[in-house]
C-alpha cells in the first residue's frame, strides 16, 4: 500500500487519485453519531475525512492526557479506516478551528516564563515534544504504508497567515519525521497569495504545500502559484480548506452560503483533475467551554463564536442532509466519482418533549459561603484565571471599599471577557445577597458607576468574570483571562483581592463535585424572587417514554438571557440569545434516557420570568439583538 505524489498528482497503489474530502472534526460529534455522519460524508462521494487534533482536550492539564470518549481519536481513525474514508490529519500543534486558543491548552498561558507560542521558543519546542510523543506514536500503525488511513500529516496550520519562524517549522518536520518515519507526507496548508505561501511553507520536497482560498476567488492561478512553492512534478493542486460555509460570533446573523454558487466553485477545481477538501462537510457543535474567538484591528475588539459550529455545512449541526446544499454538492461530486455514490441515509429523526418548567434551586453566590470560601486565592491585585489554575468558565472577584457617601466611579481597563459587578452590605440583614449594579464587556469602556449606598461596615465588591472563549486566530492569540489590570475606585487602586474560581466542568469532564452536580441532588431553602438579576441555578425535569422513542430534540432558551445548560450532567454549552442569533441549543439523542431527564442551567442575568424551556424538534438562529440596550442599562436598585 502506497500514497504518494508524482508528475503534479497524487497516487494511491499505483493509480491516480483526486482527494475529495471534508473536514469532520470527532471532537464536536458524539462518538455515538460518529458512523452516522461519517456515512453521510461518503453519500455526499467523499473519499477523505481531514480532522484536526485539539492539544487542549487530550491534554487538559499538564501530564494528565486524555484519550478516551469524545477524545479517543484512535477509535475515530479506525472507524474512518472501516469506511473506507482516507484521512488527512492535522496535528497542529495550533489548529485554529474556532476552537479555544486554537488547541493550544490553557495551562501554557500560566507558566513562567510564558512560552512564546508559534514559535521556536525553546520552552515552547519542549512541551509541543512532550505532546506529539504522547500523540504520534498512536497513529503509527494507522498510517497508510502501514495499512491505516492516514495519507497525509499536516505541519502547523495556516503558518503563513501568522509568523515568519522558519526554525519552528522546520523542528515540527524533523519531530513529525522522527515519529513518522520518512515515507508519510507532510503538509502545509496557506492563503493563496504569495505573502502567505512566502512565510508559511517549507521549500524543496521534503513537505507538500497546499493552499486555501475562498469560493469567490478563480482557483487555478491560485493552483499555478501554488507549484512555485513545491517541487517540480511535486504539486497536484489542492485547496485543502474549500470553504462551504463560515463561522458566526455572537451577535452576528447566522453565516450562510449559496448552494449553487458553492457547488458551481467546487466543480471549476474538480473538472480540471484538482483536488478538494470541504471546510466543513460537517460542522458539528462547540460544546461545553470549547469555542473561540476572534478579535479584530487591536485586542479588545473581541468577537466570540456560538455554540452552534453548523457553518452552513452541507452536513448540518444535527446530521441532517436533506438541503440545497448537500443535493447541490453531491450532483457535482458524483460526476468525478470513480464508482457510484452511496446512497443518501434519511435524517435522524427529532422530537419536542415539550415544555420544561424549572425551579430556582440556588443563587449561585450562595452555593459558595461568601464570607468564609474555601479554594480561595488571596493576593493585593488581580490574578489572571489561568495562574489560578483555571481554563475554562468563571471566577469571582472579591474586594471591599468604604462606604463614603454618595457614588462610586468603577474603572477596570483590562477584563477579558465579561464582567458582573455585584455590591453588598455585610452590616446590613439585606445585605447577604449581593446586587447587581451593571455589566462590564472587553469591546466596551470599561467604566460603571457605583450606587450610592449607606453602609456602616465597608462594602463588599463582587465582580463575576466570565471567559467566553480564548482567541483562536490573529496575533492576540496569548489571551489570558479574567481581571489583568488593576481596579480602580474614583480613580484609587483597590488592593486587597480574593479570587474563588468556580468549577464547572467541561467537555468530556466527570468531576465527583461542581455546582451542577451539587444543584441536582440538595435542596435549597426557599428563595425570594425579586433578585432576578443574581446569577442563579435553575433545574428541571423532563421524561422519555420510550427509549426506541429517544430522538435529537433542541432546547429554545427563548427569554432567557445569558447563560450554560447541562442536561445529564452533559455540557451543552452558551446559550445567549439576548445577543443571537443562536435561540436553541442541540441535544444529541445519545445524551438522553429512557424516563427522567435532568437539565440544569446557570443562569447569568434575566431568567424567563415563567421558568419554562421548550424542548422543540428544530434550531433556531433568528434571535436578534433587540435587547442590548436593555441589556447595557439593568442597573441594580440602589442600597438604602
Amino acid at each position: 500500500m502506497k500514497f504518494e505524489i508524482s508528475n503534479d498528482m497524487f497516487w494511491k497503489d499505483g493509480q491516480p487519485f483526486q482527494i475529495i474530502g471534508g473536514d469532520l472534526h470527532y471532537f464536536r460529534v458524539l462518538p455515538q453519531y460518529w458512523e452516522d455522519r461519517l456515512l453521510k460524508a461518503k453519500a455526499l462521494g467523499l473519499n477523505t475525512i481531514q480532522t484536526y487534533v485539539p492539544w487542549n482536550l487530550h491534554e487538559p492539564k499538564p501530564g494528565k492526557l486524555d484519550f478516551e470518549g469524545i477524545a479517543n481519536i484512535e477509535a475515530f481513525l479506525k472507524l474512518c479506516h472501516k469506511l473506507d474514508l482516507l484521512v488527512m490529519l492535522r496535528p497542529g500543534p495550533y489548529i485554529c478551528a474556532e476552537w479555544d486558543l486554537g488547541g493550544f491548552p490553557a495551562w501554557l498561558l500560566a507558566m513562567d516564563p510564558s512560552p512564546k507560542l508559534r514559535s521556536s521558543d525553546p520552552t515552547f519546542l519542549k512541551l509541543v515534544d512532550g505532546w506529539w510523543s504522547n500523540l504520534l506514536p498512536k497513529l503509527v500503525p494507522l498510517l497508510y504504508d502501514n495499512g491505516g488511513p492516514i495519507i497525509m500529516v499536516q505541519i502547523e496550520n495556516e503558518y503563513g497567515s501568522y509568523g515568519n519562524d522558519k526554525a519552528y517549522l522546520h523542528h515540527l518536520v524533523n519531530l513529525a519525521r522522527g515519529h513518522l518515519g520518512h515515507d508519510v507526507i507532510l503538509y502545509t496548508t496557506d492563503g493563496g497569495s504569495r505573502e502567505h505561501l512566502e512565510k508559511g511553507t517549507i521549500r524543496g520536497d521534503a513537505v507538500f504545500s497546499a493552499v486555501d482560498f475562498g469560493t469567490g476567488d478563480d482557483p487555478w492561478p491560485i493552483f499555478k502559484l501554488q507549484k512555485e512553492f513545491n517541487a517540480p512534478g511535486k504539486s497536484p493542486p489542492l485547496t485543502a480548506e474549500f470553504y462551504t460555509g463560515w463561522l458566526t460570533h455572537w451577535g452576528e446573523t447566522i453565516a450562510a452560503t449559496d448552494a449553487d454558487l458553492t457547488a458551481a466553485a467546487l466543480e471549476k477545481i474538480l473538472q480540471k483533475n484538482g483536488s478538494a477538501v470541504l471546510y466543513m462537510a460537517h460542522g458539528g457543535t462547540n460544546f461545553g467551554f470549547y469555542n473561540g474567538a476572534n478579535t479584530g484591528q487591536d485586542e479588545a475588539d473581541y468577537k466570540a463564536d456560538i455554540t452552534s459550529y453548523d457553518y452552513d455545512a452541507p452536513i448540518r449541526e444535527s446530521g441532517d442532509v436533506n438541503n440545497a446544499k448537500f443535493n447541490a454538492l453531491r450532483k457535482v461530486i458524483a460526476q468525478y466519482s470513480v464508482a457510484p455514490l452511496p446512497s443518501v441515509p434519511s435524517d435522524n429523526g427529532k422530537a419536542g418533549y415539550g415544555p420544561i418548567h424549572l425551579q430556582k434551586k440556588a443563587f449561585l453566590f450562595d452555593m459558595f459561603d461568601l464570607a468564609n470560601p474555601t479554594n480561595v486565592i488571596e493576593a493585593e491585585n488581580p490574578l489572571s484565571m489561568e495562574s489560578l489554575g483555571q481554563m475554562f468558565g468563571f471566577t469571582l472577584y472579591m474586594s471591599k471599599y468604604a462606604s463614603k457617601g454618595g457614588r462610586s466611579n468603577l474603572f477596570i481597563p483590562k477584563v477579558h471577557d465579561r464582567a458582573q459587578v455585584f455590591i453588598a452590605c455585610p452590616s446590613k440583614e439585606s445585605g447577604a445577597q449581593p446586587t447587581y449594579v451593571g455589566t462590564l464587556e472587553r469591546q466596551l469602556h470599561n467604566n460603571l458607576t457605583l450606587p450610592e449606598t449607606k453602609c456602616s461596615s465597608n462594602i463588599n465588591l463582587y465582580i463575576l468574570v466570565e471567559n467566553m472563549g480564548h482567541v483562536n486566530y490573529g496575533p492576540f492569540i496569548f489571551d489570558r483571562k479574567g481581571i489583568l489590570s488593576s481596579v480602580y475606585l474614583d480613580g484609587e487602586t483597590l488592593h486587597g483581592w480574593k479570587m474563588l474560581p468556580m468549577p464547572f466542568h467541561n467537555l468530556n469532564e466527570f468531576p465527583a463535585s461542581n455546582p451542577i452536580t451539587q444543584a441536582s441532588f440538595s435542596t435549597f431553602s426557599k428563595m425570594s424572587e425579586n433578585t432576578s438579576l443574581v446569577p442563579a441555578i435553575y433545574i428541571g425535569h423532563f421524561s422519555v417514554d420510550n427509549s426506541k422513542l429517544i430522538k435529537d430534540t433542541f432546547l429554545s432558551f427563548n427569554n432567557w438571557g445569558k447563560g450554560i445548560a447541562f442536561v445529564n450532567e452533559f455540557n451543552l454549552g452558551r446559550y445567549w440569545p439576548l445577543r443571537g442569533p443562536q435561540c436553541n441549543l442541540y441535544v444529541p439523542a445519545p445524551l438522553l434516557k429512557e424516563g427522567d431527564n435532568t437539565l440544569v442551567i446557570l443562569e447569568l442575568e434575566s431568567p424567563n420570568p415563567e421558568l419554562v424551556v421548550h424542548s422543540v424538534n428544530e434550531p433556531d438562529f433568528t434571535c436578534r439583538s433587540t435587547l442590548k440596550s436593555k441589556e447595557r442599562t439593568n442597573m441594580g436598585p440602589e442600597l438604602m
